[in-house]
């Protein structure tokens, strides 16, 4: 089948850089000129310039044996020193490296020295338990301090540590001890999530209890923080508190140097389907990766800014722009543990005008929710302090990147509209503020130093004004190393399909408009075939949410006898206008808008008209799911949802 997928709309705004935020930019075009006169060459500089080597690299990349890339294999560095000691010892101990809000409201102002003493005394009292490197950690905990700590002295000790999102279960949980082989889990006894004590500690007795498949369990202590004050259940062979063993171990650690390809961290993702995939992760390359991809997208001014990635540590943005590229920058942060309605909606407004946030960036599913509960709401905030929003996780439709700038930016804003995985480890795609003329809705270019082609099925440039497959051209420093234990499935997911040209396929679809920028359409398998065209999912929800009463919408080819998929929508509607307007009357205004908008090939056979919509944790649109529905199946595995009801009271409502 043609891997062409038509496109059928068209977006004219366009918002250059004021003259004054190009005057004071971070990244220039002189970037994109060094990038490629010499790309190898552009990225030694980076990794020389933005981190501390211990022992310097002469060798830039190894690509040998593809597609097992090794980056400045013969450097060594310590991924914590880069983080905190050297900016301890540039002076700049004192600065806030974290401005924590606790949901209930407790709150804490670390600096960059007390964040490296904490460190310093979790690493030693790791060391302690027996963790060395290449030994296994996991990590379930909530958004806390202690959460960044402890990725941080596990990576100071060259061991590798693995985040599971504390809304996992204990299968989940369990799945991903047994395949990593985890020495030691770090929890809490629970968290804050929507004004509840919600536990953890439970959770993790239960993945290490009676497991009846043959897997020997490999799990030697427990390390549980105390946030709530809920009783738990002890083993005093194998738990151990926090506070009984960090606050108690010598603050005196020499971060010891690695080599650059040294495992940093297994990150599992969620997967739809089958198990999950062990997403494994270097030193070296990441950090630098991570480091300049964050001073450079964000245009970080570390002596000034206060920034906020609202992403949780147990997903890849967390991972590399709420801990490491940050960081490694000495930036100055946000970490918030809760939900943004609690105790009411508008509590990140409260936390942005608190701190006096200057960089934002959250998901476009965020900015979508805020839309629905409508706009009076952020402006009773100050947010006058913002002068760079940012959106990540999935496409942003041009409506809501409107409003995200005119209400949360107040019109003048730059808005970053980030592409990237956890498998590429670091942002590929981007706007770079101060010289990039930005479109609603396009991720736009390739940063400096990546390649990145849309093709077709032989892996042939389709051009502009065309869409195609996504895929890396050249391999990246911060790119994936393997899944974990297994190698074959690694080649096989991600490599197989242009093996003999070398790419990385993204597996998601894009365009190249007339001007070259890159437009995502979202999962290759979420692109429709109805009647002879491939339609992409993405750019009927964007002109569904472009209607005045359309909140959130998601898009499902379900089949169909005459057009072989027919295009079925799943709406939520702004409060605003459910008081005033029938469900069933403006379902029937969407369909003939659609067909306005777009034409009548996309116009939808279905609009459903919901209260929610089915997402993972992270704030993906679980579309399998709703083709479920739209086909009339029994539901699939809902495990991964952040609410597993939701599928219910959808199914009853279309119903």
């Amino acid at each position: 089948m043609s891997q062409q997928i038509d496109h059928l709309m068209n977006e004219d705004r366009r918002f250059p850089p004021s003259e004054e935020f190009a005057a004071n930019a971070v990244a220039s075009p002189d970037l994109y000129k060094a990038a490629s006169a010499d790309r190898l060459g552009f990225w030694a500089d980076q990794a020389r310039s933005l981190l501390t080597w211990h022992t310097p690299f002469s060798e830039v990349l190894d690509w040998s044996n593809p597609p097992f890339a090794k980056w400045f294999a013969d450097g060594e560095l310590n991924v914590a020193y880069n983080c905190l000691d050297r900016h301890v010892e540039e002076g700049n101990g004192d600065r806030v490296a974290f401005h924590f809000e606790g949901e209930p409201g407790d709150t804490r102002t670390i600096t960059y020295a007390e964040l490296t003493e904490e460190v310093k005394r979790a690493a030693n009292a790791l060391s302690e338990l027996g963790i060395g490197r290449g030994d296994r950690v996991a990590v379930y905990l909530p958004m806390i301090p202690e959460a960044v700590v402890s990725l941080l002295a596990v990576a100071r000790l060259g061991a590798i540590h693995s985040v599971v999102f504390g809304g996992f279960s204990a299968d989940s949980l369990r799945s991903r001890i047994d395949d990593a082989g985890a020495k030691l889990v770090i929890t809490a006894d629970g968290g804050y999530r929507k004004g509840r004590a919600s536990a953890l500690k439970p959770a993790v007795d239960q993945a290490l209890s009676d497991r009846g498949d043959g897997v020997q369990a490999t799990v030697e202590n427990v390390l549980v923080v105390r946030r709530t004050g809920q009783d738990v259940d002890w083993s005093d062979e194998r738990d151990l508190w926090w506070h009984d063993v960090v606050p108690q171990a010598s603050a005196d650690h020499t971060a010891e140097a690695f080599p650059a390809e040294n495992p940093l961290f297994i990150l599992y993702t969620s997967g739809t389907t089958g198990r999950p995939k062990g997403i494994l992760h270097t030193s070296g390359g990441y950090l630098a990766q991570a480091a300049f991809t964050h001073r450079n997208v964000f245009d970080l001014h570390p002596e000034s800014d206060v920034y906020w990635c609202t992403a949780d540590i147990g997903w890849i943005t967390g991972h590399s722009y709420a801990v490491y590229g940050p960081l490694a920058n000495g930036a100055t942060q946000v970490l918030y543990e809760g939900t943004p309605e609690h105790p009411e909606p508008g509590r990140w407004w409260d936390i942005i005008e608190k701190y006096g946030v200057t960089i934002f960036y959250t998901a476009p599913t965020a900015v979508r929710g805020f839309m629905k509960q409508g706009r009076q709401i952020p402006q009773k905030r100050d947010l006058s302090s913002i002068r760079l929003l940012g959106s990540v996780g999935e496409p942003i439709n041009p409506e809501a990147w409107m409003w995200f700038r005119e209400v949360i930016g107040g019109g003048k804003t730059p808005i970053v509209d980030t592409w990237w995985q956890t498998e590429t480890g670091a942002i590929m795609i981007s706007a770079l503020p101060g010289i990039t003329t930005a479109k609603p809705g396009s991720a736009q270019v390739p940063l400096p130093g990546i390649a990145i082609e849309v093709v077709d099925e032989k892996g042939e440039a389709v051009g502009n004004d065309a869409g195609g497959l996504l895929v890396a051209t050249e391999p990246w420093p911060s790119m994936l190393r393997g899944i974990w234990g297994d190698p074959d499935r690694f080649v096989e997911t991600y490599w197989r399909m242009f093996q003999d040209k070398g790419f990385y396929f993204a597996g998601d679809g894009a365009r190249r408009d007339e001007d070259g920028d890159i437009w995502l359409l979202g999962r290759v398998d979420d692109v429709m075939n109805v009647s002879g065209h491939r339609l992409s999912t993405a750019e009927i929800e964007s002109a569904l949410v472009a209607h005045e009463a359309t909140a959130e919408a998601a898009v499902v080819g379900a089949s169909d006898e005459t057009t072989g998929q027919a295009v079925v929508a799943f709406v939520i509607l702004k409060e605003s206008f459910l008081r005033e307007h029938t469900p069933e009357g403006l379902a029937q205004a969407l369909r003939a808008w659609v067909g306005e908008q777009i034409g009548p090939i996309a116009r939808p056979r279905d609009v459903y008209i919901v209260g929610e919509l089915p997402k993972t944790r992270s704030g993906k649109i679980m579309r399998r799911l709703l083709r479920d529905v739209a086909e009339g199946r029994e539901v699939g595995d809902t495990t991964t949802l952040a609410d597993t009801a939701v599928m219910s009271t959808i199914s009853s409502q279309v119903k």
